[in-house]
């Protein structure tokens, strides 16, 4: 809810606004400037939109409060009168009660989504998202370019090839651009003796059978393939390929040859002129330079082919690498992965915001000694089939993911000193960074169609949906743009939400491009929801309860049945194993085969790797299959996570440290180091990617045994400040680490991760947000304090 404070007097006074210094500036300098509005034009947006919608998100936040306290009241006076929670025939009592107070809300019937002017990679492509956090503009910037990548460094860079003996003391290299710390690198690196030739030969051999699979010849095998070019019939090209035994062969299905560039051309026994020096044994006289594109399930492979690179001359094919269509969106994150607390944060991600809109986003960086300068990738030119010139697109689509309804901010105040929702800030800001790429006056284009992508998180319910349709019309109005030139991403991360999602679409078809099932907070609502229900089930046993697959089945479901094909994206979560890149294919396969149109990924690489199965899997297909099946049941959807039976003291005793050390690991760096989402290793040293998500559902789990007696406050206590020399070990090496060890009592963020738990109970939807950003602020000044 919105505080109250006295503006500083180095506030400046926008109108009937106080605004922090620093975002005046970025408004003035960054937001406004080739828009057509002035910086005071916006903040009397702003102060508007403030007067007529902040009553509203008060209204729906006093309402999260009124329902929680219903729920637990329930739970209560259920246990009291020696009910079972966990017992079947509580569930139709339950569900009944939640009809009563408001919760579950009248099913209306079916619903068609209706929105407009969505670029194909949303509405008609099956294909990898990532999320970024947008505080970072090296990072950003890997992610827009993560549209294309190379499958081979994917491949070799990690665990999807096994290791060799040879490789034991490898230092990366040869040719392919390993990332480091998920970062993408635009270029590749020259070779250097730590490149494995036995590592090497088996993703050439991977890459042979994935085009088997999804582009198979006519005769013979990819493995067999000496040289490939365009061949000319009628007014036309299909590819044609010469095999080891010399015979000749096609694509079995032609038409996924879609066009090429370069130097590439028959074998002089078929017509080449000039015959060159063999590269090797078996090889064609005449060394190829050029690019062969494929298109498959909508996505497109180019076939790097260089007889003269170092990787090319160890395949038989020449080819060198093959880029894969990989991302075709991303999220631009202002929340989850962002640990952005007051105004000078802000700016910087509003900076970024604005610089991808416009494509003006550079990054400067130190490679080898030498300063270089990261921007976004240029489009992709070929010739197709009838020898037309065609563009293909370098980038992804940027979506915007803003603030939920419950932060408010004091980077503006309003004349009676009460803060501002920062969901408001945040909107204004996204389309006033958007207008130049509507109006085509950016260096680059991202919607192709005219639309403002934004994401919106935390939201309970229709009514809250509509909220936020509310703000995005006004913003339309304000800045003269089309209706629903807004589109809205939900995500469907909050039990009210699940249970009530046909209405939450409803109140935005016209508008609503995406549908998420951000499973991570969604778990982490439900223990805050089902708190006083009882002891929950550990972390590790949570995707194995009814009510997940109910909630993963229904969103598909209903998105189907709702009308999503052709209109926008049904998603799935992150993949939390960034260097676990085997165990991702062999499981995130899975998100296609449950009608997803687009899953999370942790990094450009893992974009490259994921789009394999979106080859493997005919998602258009597979959703019409799907639409067959009875829907999911509210019931299963409503049956909270209990605990059947309570684990020894044992396994409470290794959730308790599990959890403990994730918690640590995870707010030292956020509230120290301003690090928004991390890899953190976990007791056996195996990196996750922990986000404020993660963070929600182990200190709720926590908060939750602790209120049912599972484990003391001082068993807490006591395991914490152990973890916490884990944890400081864990950093050891990281020179900006400051131990929380040393100082347990004084330690601000030793201080807040262990509040996370003890108030979790409290802590309104069980949200981390308000600790954190009070202890990093804290932090913060500390920091000042001592310079």
């Amino acid at each position: 809810m919105a505080s109250v404070t006295a503006a500083p007097e180095w506030y400046v006074a926008a109108g009937a606004l106080k605004v922090h210094p620093a975002l005046v500036k970025v408004v003035e300098e960054t937001v406004c400037p080739g828009t057509g509005f002035s910086p005071d034009y916006f903040w009397s947006c702003l102060e508007q939109l403030t007067l007529e919608l902040r009553p509203e998100v008060e209204a729906c936040l006093k309402r999260r409060d009124e329902l929680q306290a219903q729920i637990d009241a329930f739970y209560e006076r259920s246990r009291a009168a020696g009910a079972d929670p966990t017992a079947p025939e509580m569930r139709p009592q339950c569900r009944s009660f939640l009809k009563e107070i408001g919760y579950l809300e009248e099913d209306r019937g079916p619903v068609s989504v209706t929105t407009q002017f969505v670029d194909p990679e949303i509405a008609e492509i099956p294909a990898p998202q990532l999320v970024v956090p947008s505080d970072n503009a090296r990072y950003v910037l890997n992610a827009i370019n993560a549209r294309w990548g190379s499958l081979f460094d994917a491949l070799y860079g990690f665990d999807v090839v096994p290791s060799t003996a040879v490789q034991a003391g490898a230092v990366g290299g040869a040719g392919f651009d390993l990332e480091a710390s998920g970062a993408s690198k635009p270029e590749p690196t020259p070779p250097s003796s730590g490149y494995n030739p036995v590592r090497g030969e088996a993703v050439i051999e991977f890459a042979n059978g994935l085009l088997d699979e999804i582009a198979p010849l006519a005769a013979g095998k990819w493995s067999e393939v000496k040289r490939l070019w365009p061949k000319s019939v009628g007014n036309t090209q299909q590819l044609e390929l010469l095999l080891q035994d010399d015979t000749t062969t096609s694509l079995k299905k032609p038409s996924l040859f879609v066009g090429s560039v370069g130097s590439l051309g028959p074998p002089s026994s078929q017509g080449a002129s000039v015959p060159v020096r063999s590269g090797g044994a078996n090889r064609p006289l005449l060394p190829d330079k050029g690019r062969i594109f494929l298109k498959h399930n909508g996505l497109h492979l180019v076939l790097e082919v260089d007889r003269e690179d170092p990787i090319g001359k160890t395949s038989l094919s020449g080819i060198k690498d093959i880029t894969v269509e990989s991302a075709l969106t991303a999220i631009l994150d202002m929340e989850d992965s962002v640990a952005a607390v007051d105004a000078e944060d802000k700016v910087r991600v509003y900076g970024n915001i604005c610089g991808v809109m416009r494509g003006t986003l550079q990054a400067p960086f130190v490679k080898d000694g030498q300063t270089l300068t990261r921007r976004a990738r240029s489009d992709i030119w070929m010739r197709d089939t009838k020898g037309d010139a065609r563009s293909l697109p370098g980038r992804v689509v940027a979506l915007v993911r803003n603030v939920g309804h419950h932060m408010f901010t004091d980077m503006v105040l309003t004349s009676d000193g009460r803060t501002v929702p920062e969901g408001f800030v945040d909107c204004l800001v996204t389309v006033g960074a958007a207008l130049q790429d509507l109006r085509g006056t950016g260096r680059f284009v991202n919607s192709r169609m005219g639309s403002v992508y934004i994401v919106k998180p935390k939201m309970h319910g229709p009514r809250e949906v509509a909220l936020t349709c509310s703000i995005f019309g006004r913003a339309e109005e304000f800045f003269g743009l089309r209706r629903n030139t807004i589109k809205m991403g939900i995500m469907d991360e909050e039990r009210r939400t699940s249970a009530n999602l046909r209405e939450c679409i409803r109140a935005a078809a016209e508008r609503v491009f995406f549908i998420n099932t951000g499973f991570l907070d969604r778990t982490g609502d439900e223990i805050h929801t089902c708190m006083l229900a009882g002891p929950v089930v550990q972390k590790a046993d949570m995707k194995k309860q009814k009510w997940i697959k109910a909630y993963e089945d229904a969103n598909v479901d209903i998105g189907l049945f709702s009308g999503f094909q052709g209109k926008g994206q049904i998603g799935k979560g992150m993949w939390a194993k960034p260097d676990s890149m085997k165990a991702m294919l062999e499981a995130k396969i899975a998100e296609p085969m449950a009608g997803a149109s687009t899953a999370w990924v942790p990094s450009p690489s893992a974009a490259a790797l994921h789009s394999i199965h979106y080859h493997r899997v005919d998602v258009t297909t597979r959703q019409m299959q799907l639409a067959m099946r009875p829907p999911a049941k509210v019931e299963s959807l409503l049956e909270p996570p209990l605990l059947q039976e309570l684990p020894d003291k044992q396994a409470i005793e290794h959730e308790l440290r599990e959890n403990a050390q994730s918690i640590l690991g995870y707010v030292v760096r956020w509230v120290d180091l301003g690090v928004g989402c991390s890899k953190v290793p976990d007791l056996s040293n195996v990196g996750l990617m922990e986000d404020r998500a993660t963070l929600r559902i182990s200190s709720q789990l926590l908060a939750n045994w602790l209120h049912h007696g599972l484990v003391s406050e001082g068993e807490i206590r006591s395991v914490f400040a152990e973890m916490a020399k884990v944890v400081d070990q864990q950093n050891a090496r990281d020179k900006a680490y400051r131990p929380m060890s040393t100082n347990l009592d004084t330690n601000i963020a030793y201080q807040a991760a262990l509040k996370l738990v003890l108030d979790g109970k409290r802590a309104p939807n069980g949200y981390t947000e308000f600790t954190l950003h009070d202890a990093r602020r804290k932090a913060k000044a500390a920091f000042v304090s001592r310079l």
